[in-house]
């Protein structure tokens, strides 16, 4: 699951609880245990992308 926090910045959460920590050696939620999948990962990966360019564009944009 993907969310946005405050900044407009995206963040992984848990598909099965929600939380938002991950065990990044073993790929697992630190909650209830459930494993994160590979998509979940590309996919929070390209909303991160997504995010990183828009602000810069936006950020190039109001310095010219």
């Amino acid at each position: 699951m993907i969310f946005r926090n405050p900044a407009g910045a995206p963040e992984l959460a848990c598909n099965e609880c929600g939380c938002r920590w991950f065990d990044r050696m073993t790929n697992r939620c630190y909650e209830c245990g459930a494993a994160v999948s590979e998509q979940d990962v590309a996919e929070f990966e390209a909303a991160l992308r997504r995010f990183t360019e828009a602000r810069d564009a936006s950020r190039s944009a109001t310095r010219t």
